[in-house]
């Protein structure tokens, strides 16, 4: 049976327990626990977490319980994010609020760094002297044009330029390439990571645009094939299958063996809630052998930490390939800007040593901010990722909106989307300290089957794993967007379809959805349109 929040809740305590002795020195055997041997970097908090008392962790433990009624909402349900939650609006505005609950003082620094996530750069040398460094390959020219209105990227139509979706590239690694500093890590924990690198050509993805005098590096296409699903009840959906290329190389063949994978922009809102869940309670929920076999394995990702220069527990992105929302921001910039900042301070962002012309070309660093975007404006861009407020719940106390509840805790989807936890206490964040919040996910790596894989390993996950992604604003997708795109590659049209693509150790709840009558597959679908 799928594990409850109270055996996590558990769990959790182990954990922290395990955790303290560790940076002690003792063990977890020590302790009196079970469970494995930890390395404390990944337990130890880069938040000002203030420590939970055994009160505390008992009272969320009955809190963070799985409900056993399901006639009316729980209590606190219909807001998600907590304090920080915002009101539900009618426009497209909705995933752009600041969080519910900001002190007053803060809401400049809020409005700043959403003109720095709005912001338009421009290549070099420019009188823009503030915007200048743009590429000089690069995917887009702002972070907003990628997360339109903070929400989904969208696949694009005929004849369209790739704007919010790219590819990431990497190729097997040879025996003697040198093993980096996340790898030697987990192999000193028993791990074998699957060990790859950036294409020696074309970096770690791909650029489909380039300033003047840059041949931009590809151009996004795809195939797709379509199949006709037969459910339950006489119903029938259709899923479109993606083969995606790489058209157009402007820098020659990619490498041999190179790997690719499609990269929607995710929604923005929340973020700074997910990272403030406590370590713990998320590695609480890591099964990777399934002692109790429920089928579901799920195991944390660990990365490395360019901002805090050590393994950290992976949070964001589709592989949950960053720690922190700072080193997830200055990658984007990086990556699809060409911007450096003072994590990632190259100028010529994912230009390799083989693009001479590229590190050659004019870049907007040097002068008396160092990078193109120095630590203030990362700062800001942070604080504005950070405190995007989440939208209230609609329709929580309809009776098909509750029966759809109930469906998808039978199904067993909430053995990884779970629903709710509660944050840190944090010194200096009060937007995020101690909610209960309600995300739908355990930000865990799990294999979810060949229909989805990519094939491309990323840190510790393998080619069939992704990232147990957040549910919340689920319902207002479109209503932002424009449109309905979901999983990593916005292959889904619908929720339906996006559930019907789960395998792995999903395809049981999949298969239950699959069998379910009519009706109630309508519930499920009006439950996830709620969030």
């Amino acid at each position: 049976m799928p594990k409850t929040a109270s055996q996590r809740a558990g769990n959790s305590v182990a954990l922290v327990v395990s955790a303290m002795l560790l940076a002690s020195g003792a063990s977890a055997q020590q302790a009196g626990s079970s469970a494995p041997e930890r390395d404390d970097a990944l337990l130890r908090p880069f938040l000002a977490e203030v420590p939970r008392t055994e009160s505390e962790t008992s009272r969320i433990a009955r809190v963070v319980a799985p409900p056993e009624d399901f006639s009316a909402p729980e209590a606190f349900e219909q807001n998600p994010g907590g304090a920080a939650s915002v009101r539900a609006r009618d426009d497209a505005d909705a995933f752009s609020m600041s969080s519910g609950n900001m002190p007053f003082e803060r809401e400049l620094d809020f409005k700043v760094g959403n003109g720095l996530f709005k912001k338009l750069w421009v290549s070099s040398p420019s009188s823009t002297l503030a915007s200048d460094g743009l590429g000089p390959l690069y995917n887009t020219r702002s972070c907003q044009r990628c997360h339109i209105k903070d929400g989904r990227g969208h696949l694009p139509g005929p004849g369209e330029d790739a704007a919010s979706i790219f590819l990431r590239i990497s190729v097997p690694a040879t025996d003697d390439t040198a093993m980096s500093d996340i790898e030697s890590f987990l192999l000193s924990r028993g791990d074998t990571p699957l060990r790859v690198r950036p294409d020696p050509v074309y970096g770690g993805q791909l650029q489909n645009f380039g300033v003047a005098g840059q041949a931009a590096e590809y151009r996004l296409g795809v195939d797709w094939t379509y199949e006709t699903l037969t459910l339950a009840g006489g119903e029938t959906a259709e899923l479109q299958h993606p083969t995606w290329r790489a058209d157009n190389l402007g820098h020659g063949p990619l490498a041999p063996g190179a790997m690719l994978s499609p990269r929607l922009a995710p929604q923005m809102i929340g973020l700074g809630l997910l990272e403030a869940i406590p370590a713990a309670d998320l590695l609480a929920q890591e099964d990777p052998e399934d002692a109790d076999g429920d089928g579901i394995s799920g195991r944390a990702q660990v990365v490395w930490s360019f901002e805090h220069d050590r393994p950290m527990l992976g949070r964001f992105g589709w592989k949950a390939g960053a720690a922190t929302i700072r080193e997830q921001s200055a990658a984007a910039f990086s990556g699809d800007i060409g911007i450096s900042s003072p994590i990632f301070p190259s100028n010529w962002g994912d230009c390799t040593e083989a693009q001479v012309a590229c590190r050659a070309a004019p870049h907007g660093g040097g002068d008396a901010r160092g990078t193109e975007i120095d630590a203030e404006g990362l700062d800001l861009v942070t604080f504005y990722s950070r405190n995007l407020g989440v939208p209230e719940r609609r329709n929580l106390d309809d009776p098909a909106v509750l029966r759809g509840k109930q469906v998808f805790h039978e199904a067993g989807c909430a053995s990884c989307h779970t629903p709710k936890y509660v944050t840190a206490r944090l010194e200096d964040q009060p937007e995020q300290s101690f909610q209960l919040i309600w995300p739908y996910t355990d930000l865990l790596l799990h294999d979810m089957g060949p229909g989805l894989a990519d094939n491309r390993p990323e840190g510790r996950a393998d080619g069939q794993e992704w990232k147990t992604p957040p549910l919340w604003g689920l319902g207002l997708a479109e209503q932002v967007s424009g449109h309905r795109a979901f999983l990593h590659d916005g292959r889904a049209r619908s929720l339906l379809e996006a559930v019907l693509w789960h395998g792995g150790e999903a395809q049981a709840a999949r298969d239950h959805v699959v069998t379910l009558a009519p009706d109630a597959r309508a519930d499920l679908i009006a439950f996830l349109e709620s969030l």
